[in-house]
């Protein structure tokens, strides 16, 4: 299992601020995230919005290897002024 978080207008938007994923063949955060994606409405946000990603809370990209048990973070570009 992979729990999933989502931050911001992510959670605001996906209706959720956790998913449990039921890890299986997925190499990569891509692959998790294409699954995600390939769910439709509102999922589709991930693939139109620039998102930050991180396993286990360090910073990484979608070609990050995941294993069971990881934790991964999608969350918005952090902005300050």
């Amino acid at each position: 299992m992979i729990n999933i978080r989502f931050f911001a207008f992510l959670r605001e938007r996906l209706g959720t601020d956790t998913l449990d994923y039921e890890f299986t063949d997925e190499k990569t955060v891509s692959d998790i995230k294409k699954k995600l994606i390939a769910r439709g409405e509102p999922w589709t946000l991930l693939a139109e919005q620039d998102v930050l990603i991180a396993v286990n809370q360090t910073l990484t990209s979608e070609s990050s290897l995941v294993s069971d048990g990881d934790e991964i973070a999608f969350f918005p570009p952090v902005t300050g002024g």
